[in-house]
Parts: C-alpha cells; structure tokens; sequence
C-alpha cells in the first residue's frame, strides 16, 4: 500500500444545478477564450456577459424539461465517493471533483487537498477522448492553479480511448440495449458531441479518439455502427453528420429502430436527458423510428473499476 497522500481530481465540465445558475454558467462557458474567441480579449467577458443573458431563457427552458436543473454534479460526486471507497485499500487516497464552468471548482477541489496534506495529486479527465475544448482546457485551469506550487507533482490523465475496461462497459450497455429491441433490426448510432472543425484541423484527436474507440467496441460486440455529433451551436463549421442529419439519413434508408449510444459522455447530463431522450426520440419518432439510448455509465460499479484502474496505473510509469 502506498504511504503518501495522493490526491486524485475528477475533471469534468459541470452543469447548472438550478435554474438561477443557468445564467452564470453560461457566462463561465463564453468567458473561456481557449475555446471560443469572442472579439479582442479586453471584449471577452462583456460579450460572454451578453450572449449569457441572451440565451438563458431557452437553456432554462430545457433544463425545466429535465427536472430544473444538470445532474451532472450530483452524479459526477457520486463517482467520486465511490472511487474513494475503491481506493480504500490501494493507498492514502483523497478524491476531489473539479468542474470547470461550475461548482465545485478547481479552487475548491485544491484547497480539499491542501487540507489533507496531498503531496502528488492525479488529474484524471472524466472525458475519455481529449479535445483542448475538454481535458485541454480543465487541465489548462488545474495548472494555473498550480503555478506557483511547486511543493506537488502533477500526473495528468487526459484520455483513455481504448482502455479494455472502458470498452468492456460500453459493449455491455450496448448488448443490454440491443436485447430490448428482441429479434428486430436495429440501426446502432454513436453519438458524440461536436467540436468546431477548426480544432480539428489545427491537430486535436478527438475525432480519431472516437474512431479508436468504437474499433474496440465494435470488435467486442461484432455489431458495426456509425458516428454522429450532437449538440451543435453557433454559426462556425462543426463536425459532421449531425445527429438529426443521421436520424434522417437511416429512416431513409428504411430503419425502425435505432439505439444509440452517448459515446463521448459517462454521465447523464443534459445532451443525454434532453438531446438524445426527448429532442432526438421526437425527431425520430416522426419518422416511424423507435429511438432508445444506452444506459450511461454513471456509476457502474464495472466504471469505477475502470477509474481505480486508470489512477493506479498513472502511479506506475
């Protein structure tokens, strides 16, 4: 067993619990220059003040659909006290949430640690493919933090694609979803949240991560699918086909049935609640089709296990 103390951060991005944090989360999103560039700098926050305010009123309305407010930050806590029972016997292990755009944030998890004497803390990213969008820009926030800290090692686990365990869940989500269909055919459609092709293009893996990703699940499962990018917004160029297109694109094609499977995300959130539940069933519900999504990973046990597994193995190199 391990004798220091080690601290371990969840990263992830976060969500308004209520509606009365809907504005300000917005605002914490369109303040962040690394991933969207809103006029000169000295004009980021007064536009990311106004764009805030602006598109409240339509995002409160949808979180209204899913019970008023993100459950991600009850989840994503949920994860992490179940991760620190499964370190129990590993080592002295103090496990932390950061979210980026909201509470608890990166501040906070920090001074838990330093409560608790951490002297190494491991940045694991709750997002399995990277982007400089996602872990990028956490990881981004973590060390600013840390700057002048140079007491602390930092071991940062930006992604995991093709941990087997991590494809091991997946695959069972999707066994167990197919099963719910019986004998009929089923079309299988990943979906994963878009990014600007510009990151893309200027070097980000998310893409191939993904690809990476359903290789390994499909290899499991034998069942081929096909991606999609959901969540779009604003009028730059983003990843393609959308997930409305490709709800389209196989009704088609003469599909009835389609299971589909949130690829990007572990926890159930708004993109999945409300997106894939509700918007995405509708869509395709006027097209005859029988739209169901896989169980999100949450906190099956099989995922924390893979958590465990990714903090351990960070120690070892």
């Amino acid at each position: 067993m391990l004798k220091e103390n080690i601290g371990v951060i969840l990263l992830n991005m976060g969500g308004p619990s209520r509606l009365d944090d809907v504005r300000p989360f917005l605002f914490n999103i369109f303040s962040d220059r690394e991933i969207i560039r809103l006029g000169p700098p000295f004009l980021q926050k007064p536009i990311a003040w106004y764009i805030a305010r602006k598109r409240a009123p339509k995002s409160m309305s949808i979180y209204e659909k899913i019970g008023g407010g993100s459950p991600i930050a009850k989840i994503t806590h949920e994860q992490q006290c179940a991760l620190q029972k499964r370190l129990e016997n590993d080592g002295n292990f103090v496990v932390t949430t950061a979210m980026r755009y909201w509470k608890p944030t990166t501040k906070d998890a920090l001074e838990e640690l330093t409560h608790n004497n951490v002297t190494k803390i491991i940045a694991l990213s709750l997002y399995p493919h990277y982007s400089c969008a996602t872990s990028g820009s956490s990881m981004n926030e973590l060390k600013r933090h840390l700057l002048q800290d140079t007491r602390r090692e930092l071991i940062e686990i930006t992604s995991w694609p093709t941990h087997k365990g991590y494809l091991s869940c997946l695959a069972d989500k999707i066994l167990d979803g197919l099963k719910t269909f019986g004998d009929e055919p089923v079309e299988l459609l990943y979906s994963a949240h878009s990014l600007p092709v510009s990151f893309i293009n200027e070097g980000d893996p998310y893409v191939s991560q993904l690809k990476q990703t359903i290789t390994g699940v499909e290899l499991i499962t034998g069942k081929s699918g096909r991606i999609c990018y959901q969540s779009r917004s604003g009028p730059v160029e983003w990843l393609a086909p959308s997930t409305p297109d490709m709800i389209s694109d196989v009704a088609e094609a003469g599909a009835k049935n389609i299971l589909m499977v949130p690829i990007s995300f572990v926890s159930d959130h708004v993109e999945t609640l409300y997106e894939i539940n509700i918007q995405y069933r509708e869509l395709a519900g006027t097209y005859g089709i029988r739209l169901k999504p896989t169980e999100s990973l949450n906190t099956d046990p099989a995922f924390i296990d893979v958590l465990r597994d990714l903090v351990l193995k960070s120690l070892e190199s």
